[in-house]
């Protein structure tokens, strides 16, 4: 890192105290363009701070991506049967199916299929896709282009994410997120949207650990009937060791002030969001940073995931911050051993570094473990061409997808490929 990166960090740190001094005395309004660093910082899914440079290059290319994006633009425009599941605290839980074409061959029952459901027709193999922080079930854009059509889905945004309702125990009882509320949230989703068949779970970041919960509240779910699992930039604990690429007095300091300046700035939403809408530019350099590692990284896909981010409300960034502190769900894994797995994550991801990719699949010694060079956390997005390969491979291996089907694409991530 070099040493303006540094003072930037540094220059955080002091930004995250003075937002929480200057909340304490009253002065919300003075302190509104300096929240916006320190929510820009989180919305992102990085606890840190970014280097100058990487904020201001390129902004006037930015705001010509806003602008051919938000009024004509692909990205996240795919949609499918809508459906609301109910969480056991109440809260309304959105998700969507794309159902298989009726014309499609049917796939082939491998023996882990024969042996769960017999030798009767079963019901098509639904593969549920969980997102992760700060984003929605349309992260998944290119992969659901990929495989409409081709074997069912599922599509669901997390609690107080997308189109689901805020979280009816986080707003009326004030209890903080946890990841095991995720997990009991995604079997809500699976009893309603998949409430029979074999399942294919995948999750990214946030949603692998979601689906890690899962089987750690309900391994029969996992014995009976899922049938594979892909993990995608995910970890399955120790995550307060990240130090999201700075040195590490920096993040030290960011971790001591943040989780603080968060929770006054959550008090403050409204307030807060006209200043992070004010420092728009700001975000967009440092959610680029801490989302995508090539430099050819198309501009409307850039948006895309700005897009995404920016319309998680800060006291939703808030509640759920404490929650990966918390997370270790490494016991948990022994329920997809002999599972088909896929173990994927961006070399040079800064949220949820490779190496916990790494950890996992040490642990899973039948896992397919896929690194890809130049990416970062939003892997999916930066190289989908990689993530729906490496996926449609394990839905071929899973019996998901006969070994002949033709899985599409869609377009790339690419300013050398447009889409």
């Amino acid at each position: 890192m070099s040493e303006s990166s540094a003072e930037v960090v540094a220059d955080v740190a002091s930004a995250a105290v003075a937002v929480s001094a200057a909340g304490a005395a009253g002065g919300w309004r003075r302190a509104t363009g300096i929240a916006g660093v320190a929510i820009g910082v989180v919305a992102a899914g990085a606890a840190a701070g970014v280097a100058l440079e990487r904020m201001t290059v390129g902004r006037g290319m930015r705001q010509k991506a806003r602008l051919a994006l938000d009024s004509a633009g692909p990205y996240g425009a795919l949609r499918g049967m809508p459906g609301k599941a109910f969480a056991d605290d109440g809260t309304e839980l959105y998700y969507e199916v794309d159902d298989l074409d009726a014309e499609a061959a049917p796939a082939a029952i491998g023996p882990r299929r024969r042996r769960l459901f017999g030798r009767k027709s079963p019901a098509p193999v639904t593969v549920v896709f969980s997102h992760g922080y700060c984003l929605s079930q349309d992260s998944w854009h290119f992969q659901r282009a990929a495989l409409r059509g081709v074997v069912r889905t599922v599509h669901w945004d997390q609690r107080s994410h997308g189109r689901s309702g805020r979280g009816v125990a986080q707003t009326r009882d004030d209890e903080p997120i946890t990841i095991e509320q995720l997990g009991r949230d995604l079997k809500a989703v699976i009893d309603a949207a998949a409430p029979e068949g074999p399942l294919v779970l995948v999750g990214h970041s946030m949603g692998g650990m979601t689906v890690m919960a899962l089987a750690d509240q309900y391994p029969e779910l996992i014995r009976e009937r899922v049938v594979g699992v892909a993990f995608v930039g995910t970890s399955s604990g120790r995550l307060g060791e990240v130090n999201y690429g700075l040195p590490v007095a920096g993040v030290n300091a960011v971790r001591r002030v943040l989780p603080g300046v968060l929770k006054a700035l959550g008090q403050r939403a409204e307030l807060v969001e006209k200043g992070r809408r004010a420092t728009a530019d700001l975000f967009a350099g440092i959610i680029k940073r801490y989302s995508f590692a090539s430099r050819d990284v198309d501009p409307a896909v850039a948006r895309f995931a700005e897009r995404m981010i920016e319309s998680t409300p800060i006291d939703v960034v808030a509640e759920y911050y404490p929650a990966f502190n918390d997370h270790d769900k490494t016991e948990a894994l022994v329920h997809f051993a002999d599972l088909p797995v896929l173990v994927l994550a961006g070399v040079q991801d800064l949220v949820t570094p490779s190496e916990h990719s790494e950890a996992i699949a040490d642990l899973l010694p039948d896992a397919e473990l896929v690194l890809v060079p130049d990416a970062g956390h939003l892997v999916m997005l930066e190289h989908p061409e990689v993530v729906t390969d490496r996926l449609a491979d394990l839905l071929t291996r899973t019996g998901a997808v006969p070994a002949g089907a033709t899985v599409k694409g869609y377009g790339s991530s690419s300013t050398a490929q447009p889409g």
